[in-house]
């Protein structure tokens, strides 16, 4: 099925200032199927498993600690060309040069929290959603 899913994280800062609904609405718009979806909280470990190739990087420990502040929604999306429509949907990590209308330019404040994360590969689409899914728990697939 590679190609055809992608994953996606709603972010603590977009979950606490009350954007689920909106970023949903727009997913579904966008002809993104949900196949697998849940609230959930990363802890400490988790985030650090899930970020992993950021280790290095000198903002590895803020990431962290912002992934794991509240909570997020994380889900599995189906489309043809999953991952590259997802990623120019959502747009630009840095809200200031996302695309009018992408999720980034809506609901992003700053490069630390974007709002929303998406896969960026088909590779790393099956490892993120196998990561936080288990086969039974995503559908139509």
């Amino acid at each position: 099925m590679s190609g055809n899913i992608t994953f996606t994280m709603i972010k603590p800062d977009a979950v606490e200032n009350g954007h689920i609904g909106a970023i949903l609405e727009k997913i579904n718009q966008a002809g993104f199927k949900i196949i697998a979806m849940k609230m959930t909280q990363l802890s400490k470990r988790d985030a650090e498993l899930f970020y992993e190739i950021h280790k290095e990087r000198p903002f590895f420990g803020e990431l962290v600690e912002f992934m794991t502040r509240g909570p997020i929604v994380a889900a599995v999306l189906e489309k043809e060309n999953a991952v590259e429509d997802f990623r120019s949907f959502i747009g630009a990590t840095n809200p200031a040069e996302a695309a009018p209308g992408t999720i980034r330019n809506l609901y992003a404040k700053s490069i630390g929290e974007n709002a929303i994360h998406g896969s960026d590969s088909d590779e790393n689409a099956l490892i993120e959603a196998a990561f936080h899914f288990s086969g039974r728990e995503m559908f139509n697939r």
